[in-house]
Formats: C-alpha cells, sequence, structure tokens
C-alpha cells in the first residue's frame, strides 16, 4: 500500500469521529487507531534488527523516558513523527547512530529511520540546529505525532 494513501487515511482518522478503521489490499493491513493502542501483530514486521534487541529496549522506554522528561524538557523545536512504525536511530544494528544529543543538524539531514510497513523510511530534520534530546528508544513503537527529537 502506498504510503501516500496510509497518510491520507490517518488524516481521515483524525479529522472523523471513527476510533479505528482497518484496510485490506491485497495481502497487506492496515489499521489505525485513534486512541494509540498498538494491535499486537504490529511487532512482527521483519527488519534489519534482531527482535532480542527490539524486545529489550521496548520495556524500558514507558517506564524511564517519561521520568527523566517530566523535570527538565528541553526547549526548541520538537520533529514529530510523521507515520505510526518502529524507530531506529541508526541504518543497521551495529551501526553509528544519525544523530546524538549535542550533535548539530541541517535542514534535510537524517535523523533516523521509522520502519513503517516492511518499509524503511529516513527522517529528515525540518530545520537545522543543535540535536537537545532524543525522546525515544531504539526499537520502540512511535505513534504518528509523537515527539522524536527537540532541536535548538
Amino acid at each position: 500500500m502506498d504510503l501516500r494513501k496510509v497518510k491520507k487515511l490517518i488524516d481521515l482518522v483524525s479529522d472523523s469521529g471513527i476510533a479505528e478503521l482497518e484496510i485490506t489490499e491485497g495481502e497487506e493491513t492496515v489499521r489505525i487507531s485513534r486512541y494509540g493502542q498498538m494491535p499486537p501483530q504490529a511487532m512482527m514486521y521483519s527488519s534489519p534488527y534482531p527482535m532480542q534487541q527490539m524486545q529489550g529496549a521496548a520495556p524500558a522506554a514507558p517506564v524511564a523516558a517519561p521520568e527523566a522528561a517530566a523535570p527538565a524538557a528541553p526547549e526548541g523545536h520538537v520533529v514529530k513523527s510523521p507515520m505510526v512504525g518502529t524507530f531506529y536511530r541508526s541504518s543497521s544494528p551495529g551501526a553509528k547512530p544519525f544523530v546524538e544529543v549535542g550533535s548539530s543538524v541541517g535542514a534535510g539531514e537524517t535523523l533516523c529511520i521509522i520502519e513503517a510497513m516492511k518499509l524503511l523510511n529516513e527522517i529528515e530534520a525540518d530545520q537545522g540546529g543543535v540535536i537537545k534530546a532524543i525522546l525515544v528508544e531504539n526499537g520502540q513503537p512511535v505513534e504518528y505525532g509523537e515527539p522524536l527529537f527537540i532541536i535548538g
């Protein structure tokens, strides 16, 4: 299914009063939920990352991230996820992350990859600056509109 179609479906769900939408096209199925609860099969995507790494990183995020971000939330431009998928900081498990906290980035520079429907999508900075915070753990599922980075 084309990513443009998926983005249009996301917009339709957010603009309408429906809670959930599921579309099947051939062998591909897309489920969009307004309330952010991902179905269990969402983690069954094939990926260049080993499953052990993804499972190890995901449980720590809900416990550590909200507590760490709440007291000292950095100010700046927030880069949000343009889609639902799995967040990766590098192009492969052993590779160096695209950016670190304190890295200088220019507009159009790759910040991360979000895997959605077995497609790896590079997410680029929409403005230049310095990475003040990385708000998502590697291998963690992300929602549409979820904050990923803060650029100052």
